[in-house]
């Protein structure tokens, strides 16, 4: 089972968790959700070794 991807960047928005990381495995079931997420802008990721990516928040002040 797909981790709960929309509660997590709920989370990540609201500052209850300082990012989420994707591996290759789950990274389609994290995009599916990241595409119709209202605020997919502000939810940047930075690719790892090893193919993981890790996502966080980036809010509209120029962090």
């Amino acid at each position: 089972m797909a981790p709960d991807y929309q509660q997590m960047m709920d989370d990540l928005r609201a500052g209850k968790r300082s990012e989420i990381e994707v591996t290759p495995e789950t990274f389609g079931a994290f995009r599916a959700v990241w595409t119709d997420y209202p605020n997919r802008d502000e939810i940047v990721g930075q690719a790892k070794r090893g193919g993981n990516i890790v996502y966080h928040y980036k809010s509209g002040s120029g962090d």
